[in-house]
């Protein structure tokens, strides 16, 4: 299939899964979280990536978020499903599931734990690019990974008529510059401390982890940088800073993400699953003490913020584990 313009989005939420305090998932949560983001200027919600605990979801989870997001979303915002896999084989099931179930798109990572060499990149992203008809954003994390995609591989796989963009997690602004330039790719900032640096220099727009908690101040950077206020993309961005800090610094995005949201009152509890933990106590209290700084963002009003320290800590095993099909 031929996919032309942009068929993602531009202010793209990496959503938590939200879950109960023994660790199901928490499905009238998912919708309330997934109507929250889309309200306040999400027009993308990834599920099932590294921050909606893909790792430890079910094959059945990964594909029923995509119809609850589908079903929530009702055309507001685009459904993306970043719940890959490892195995080749497994992770074209899974996006063939997604597609029946009404994914508008499909974010392919890296093999992880695997470490394959870059001809073994070239080939899974290939081949599960050829499974469906959806269009495909590529994930480059090396940190989580193992290996990078290389740009010469990034070049190559440039030709693909269903894969349109890039995760970039790499961090390699000269890479993404030299892409820029020699593709058609579309680049999605994949750091949140980066995404207007990303923007400036041609990205189209971001997936990111605080978007969780406040997606506002991400349209409003998305919607300057479109049209060429710098000043405005910078000031939004300055504001978020102390925001982005307590959500990405000092435990994994997804603790922090359903710690904050846990203690705004928009999730029911902060669970996540093992072997992610909550915060420990020295952890909660860093954190918090970087949400004190946060003045003036839409969306994040710490003035009456609740942490429960007590119902994050810990992690908790699901009844099935993630690896059933």
């Amino acid at each position: 299939m031929t996919h032309t313009g942009n068929p993602f989005g531009q202010v793209l939420v990496a959503l938590v899964t939200p879950m109960t305090a023994d660790g199901e998932v928490d499905w009238p949560a998912v919708e309330k979280h997934i109507d929250d983001v889309v309200t306040a200027g999400a027009d993308g919600i990834v599920v099932t990536g590294t921050t909606g605990e893909t790792s430890t979801l079910t094959d059945a989870e990964k594909v029923r978020l995509v119809e609850v997001g589908k079903d929530v979303a009702a055309g507001r915002a685009k459904i993306i499903t970043g719940g890959g896999s490892n195995e080749t084989a497994h992770a074209i099931e899974l996006y063939k599931a997604s597609e029946r179930a009404g994914a508008d798109g499909i974010m392919i990572v890296t093999p992880y734990y695997n470490k394959p060499t870059q001809a073994g990149i070239l080939t899974h992203f290939r081949l599960v690019a050829d499974a469906t008809d959806l269009p495909v954003i590529l994930y480059d994390i090396p940190g989580r990974t193992g290996v990078p995609i290389r740009y010469e591989t990034i070049l190559r796989l440039a030709k693909h008529p269903n894969i349109l963009a890039i995760k970039d997690a790499k961090g390699d602004f000269s890479e993404v510059s030299r892409v820029l330039n020699q593709t058609g790719l579309m680049y999605f900032s994949g750091d949140d401390a980066n995404v207007l640096p990303h923007l400036a220099i041609g990205a189209t727009g971001l997936i990111g982890v605080t978007a969780n908690i406040a997606p506002a101040p991400y349209r409003v950077i998305v919607d300057a940088v479109n049209r060429g206020d710098l000043h405005a993309a910078t000031a939004e961005h300055r504001r978020l800073e102390p925001l982005v800090r307590a959500t990405m610094t000092h435990v994994p995005g997804t603790v922090a993400a359903k710690y904050i949201l846990h203690g705004l009152g928009r999730i029911g509890s902060p669970r996540v699953r093992l072997p992610l933990v909550g915060p420990e106590e020295w952890e909660a209290a860093i954190i918090e003490d970087e949400l004190a700084l946060v003045s003036g963002v839409a969306g994040a009003d710490f003035s009456d913020f609740r942490p429960d320290r007590n119902a994050a800590a810990g992690g908790a095993l699901p009844k099935v584990s993630g690896t059933t099909r």
